[in-house]
């Protein structure tokens, strides 16, 4: 956690907004030393989590691709598969993947179906100074551990998260690949990130964030529990930046093309917002004139093609789903939208 002393020292650059603004991109002024990346301890070790749900093939994917990350010499790492099913659908992938790699592999099973508390059985089983988190239908780049690695030393911050860039492994619709559903926003390295854009899906943080806490994720969220992780560690004056370097890629199978899926998914994150603490009067008068106007707009989005029509439908079912949430009404009554 930061201490009172440390100053945030903005970056110059050609990064600003129209108005001549620098954009938040910060270093903490500090040892020069301790910014160095080559002088970090080749003794530091980071635990890679992994919560998985019935995705064998695409958890086998990631394990190659996580035994093959280069560490520079700067730190040692293993990994923690944590499995939410109670039939222990992943157990055997990791046996294999244990037969054919160096890297420490651990397995764990989290019964109880609910993400938040397989994300907490997958840090509790992790050992070493750093954790980073990645899901399971995704896959790094050779560099990515050590990217995150070396910008959270250079920059001596609490966590760096990296963008999730979507992937096909089968030719999407037309319409899908030109709208913006599953594309998330790239920011410049560095940048400091608000906890409404962090996520679990590629980060590194250091330990002494969740240290002493046996539940840093929190069950009630069916969605969006890294967001309110993220948001009670920004308040307690932890600090987490960008790397634009550590990409990872996220495989979009064709069941998450279904319109049905995306406007389900989208009503469970506007639900999954009502329990945000900021989800005050003026958010709420915001859906109240969102959901109308929307509607009204709909057809005409429609002469646009179907990926615009598509985009506000994602929206009018995101701010639907928090308004009903609100009256009392559960849009999405299962645990999760499956696939």
């Amino acid at each position: 956690m930061f201490c009172a002393s440390a100053i945030l020292t903005p970056v110059s650059g050609a990064l600003g907004d129209a108005g001549g603004k620098r954009a938040g991109v910060v270093k903490i002024a500090g040892d020069i030393d301790s910014m160095n990346p080559n002088n970090a301890k080749e003794t530091a070790h980071i635990t890679v989590c992994v919560c998985t749900y019935k995705r064998p093939i695409l958890l086998r994917r990631l394990l190659v691709e996580l035994i093959r990350q280069d560490t520079g010499g700067l730190f040692t790492y293993s990994i923690v598969v944590a499995d939410n099913d109670e039939e222990k659908s992943a157990e055997a992938t990791v046996a294999k993947m244990r037969e054919i790699c160096r890297v420490p592999v651990k397995y764990c099973i989290e019964p109880r179906r609910n993400i938040a508390l397989a994300r907490n059985k997958a840090v509790e089983n992790a050992e070493g100074e750093f954790i980073a988190l990645i899901d399971d239908d995704e896959f790094p780049e050779p560099v990515w551990l050590l990217t995150l690695f070396k910008t959270c030393t250079e920059y001596s911050v609490d966590g760096v998260l990296g963008p999730v860039n979507r992937h096909f492994d089968e030719n999407p619709p037309a319409w899908f690949k030109k709208s913006r559903i599953y594309v998330r926003k790239t920011n410049a390295t560095g940048k400091v990130v608000e906890w409404k854009a962090a996520r679990t899906g590629n980060v590194l943080l250091k330990r002494q964030v969740i240290a002493g806490e046996t539940a840093p994720f929190r069950f009630e969220f069916r969605a969006g529990e890294d967001q309110d992780f993220f948001r009670r560690k920004v308040e307690e004056g932890y600090a987490f930046i960008w790397s634009s370097e550590a990409a990872v890629s996220e495989t979009i199978p064709p069941a998450r093309w279904k319109r049905s899926y995306i406007l389900r998914k989208a009503a469970l994150q506007g639900a999954t917002a009502a329990l945000q603490p900021d989800c005050g009067v003026m958010n709420i008068m915001k859906s109240v004139i969102a959901v109308p106007l929307y509607v009204f707009i709909l057809p005409f989005a429609l002469l646009f093609g179907q990926h615009r029509f598509m985009a506000l439908m994602v929206k009018i079912c995101d701010h639907s789903g928090k308004l009903l949430m609100l009256m009392g009404i559960n849009p999405i009554r299962e645990q999760y939208v499956s696939e």
